[in-house]
């Protein structure tokens, strides 16, 4: 890990942490995950910052019409479905759960298009909890060192729980996003500028650099 916090120091940090890191709010987390889907970051931020200038409360997001949410946040992937989530989530919220985020896993996953790695994330970000957020890089990372041997994100959560430190769980997603972006990539991994190499199983790699 202490290899790992020196090889992404210089590089870019997921946008969703900086936003965590300036201000905790569960709900702005919870609605900037569910644009960051298939969205790059820079967009991310930006239709984040669009939709918060007119609602950042899950009442004032529940007051909006569907249509203004999705050309405030056009053009994140896939828009009009997340439109809808974030219009239906924030109902619940403001209804449900008397306008407040909930802080379990359990009660997060029962939101309508929440599931775990977008609940992990609001949990470790938004309220500072212990949580393990899996996403494609997470899980082809572990992967490819050969730490965990699982087939799906969830698979590789429920092996990291078992395995990794506690200590170590809500700092793991965004350190292996920015490793997964500029160094250990998908095709043609940084191999020989890696200073976990040592430590690296390379399952599966077929092509470095």
């Amino acid at each position: 890990m202490s290899l790992l916090k020196k090889a992404v120091k210089a590089v870019h940090v997921p946008w969703l942490d900086s936003l965590a890191s300036g201000e905790r709010d569960p709900f702005k987390i919870l609605v900037s995950c569910i644009l960051s889907l298939r969205t790059q970051d820079k967009t991310t931020e930006e239709a984040s910052a669009r939709l918060f200038d007119l609602a950042s409360s899950p009442p004032e997001m529940a007051a909006l019409s569907q249509g203004k949410i999705e050309k405030a946040i056009y053009p994140v992937g896939f828009y009009r479905i997340k439109a809808r989530t974030i219009k239906t989530l924030s109902e619940t919220v403001a209804g449900r759960y008397e306008g407040k985020v909930p802080d379990s896993l359990d009660e997060l996953l029962k939101l309508k298009g929440i599931g775990r790695k977008t609940a992990n994330l609001v949990i470790t970000l938004g309220f500072g909890k212990f949580g393990i957020c899996v996403d494609t890089h997470v899980h082809r990372i572990v992967n490819r060192w050969g730490y965990v041997r699982t087939r799906t994100p969830e698979e590789t959560e429920f092996a990291l729980r078992e395995r990794l430190p506690r200590r170590y769980w809500r700092e793991l997603n965004g350190l292996l996003v920015a490793f997964g972006q500029n160094i250990c990539k998908p095709l043609s991994p940084f191999c020989s500028a890696c200073s976990l190499k040592s430590f690296c199983g390379k399952v599966h790699v077929t092509r470095r650099r």
